[in-house]
């Protein structure tokens, strides 16, 4: 019996890998745990990558996935199948990241990456800067986004780090496209000012920041 139980469970798993998310999510409110197995299996490494951009400490974005897949238990029937699965995970993950940075938001703290993108919000910036060390440019962009609000900086992540659309990410943070819109625009100035008062060596020329 007991052998059998364990094939039937098995064979169960691997039928589970063949699935959509959609439909995963769709065994997780039948109260399947093998099938929330599956999707931590499928979504951790994305999730984590996402709380990253957003808390900069791996170990505190590993915590808030974590917490994010027992709320995704505890939440499972409040799942609608006619809504995208991944939007309905990234505003579970993205809120309690966000939350989470509030609670915990420090300047010395808040020190981290986005290096690819020093080169989008210092668009122009001369080659030499853009030639420069990594670790220097981690940092520099560590220290660049603190004068952003959470709100702001999940805001810029997702939309520009994750290439999420407009839409998507209105329907992640809870607001319309248009406020995602301003938010964004208000975070590049907001760096890009930060950028010139603080690094101007880094910097567009001055005839070039509109």
């Amino acid at each position: 019996m007991a052998l059998n139980l364990a094939y039937s469970r098995k064979r169960h798993q691997s039928s589970l890998g063949e699935l959509s998310d959609r439909e995963v999510l769709l065994e997780i409110q039948k109260d399947d745990e093998l099938a929330l197995d599956e999707l931590i299996r499928r979504k951790t490494g994305p999730l984590v990558q996402v709380a990253y951009r957003v808390l900069s400490d791996m170990e505190e974005s590993r915590d808030v996935v974590q917490i994010a897949f027992v709320r995704i238990w505890e939440k499972r029937s409040s799942y609608d199948p006619k809504w995208s699965p991944n939007t309905w995970i990234y505003r579970i993950v993205t809120n309690l990241a966000i939350d989470h940075l509030r609670s915990q938001r420090s300047r010395d703290r808040i020190a981290e990456p986005f290096r690819l993108h020093l080169e989008h919000v210092a668009a122009g910036a001369p080659s030499t800067a853009r030639r420069s060390g990594e670790r220097e440019i981690d940092g520099i962009f560590g220290e660049l986004v603190e004068v952003l609000t959470e709100k702001q900086r999940a805001i810029f992540v997702l939309r520009e780090l994750e290439g999420l659309s407009s839409a998507e990410v209105s329907e992640i943070v809870g607001c319309k496209e248009s406020t995602v819109r301003n938010h964004l625009f208000n975070a590049r100035k907001l760096l890009r000012a930060a950028l010139v008062e603080r690094y101007p060596e880094y910097s567009p020329q001055s005839g070039e920041l509109r």
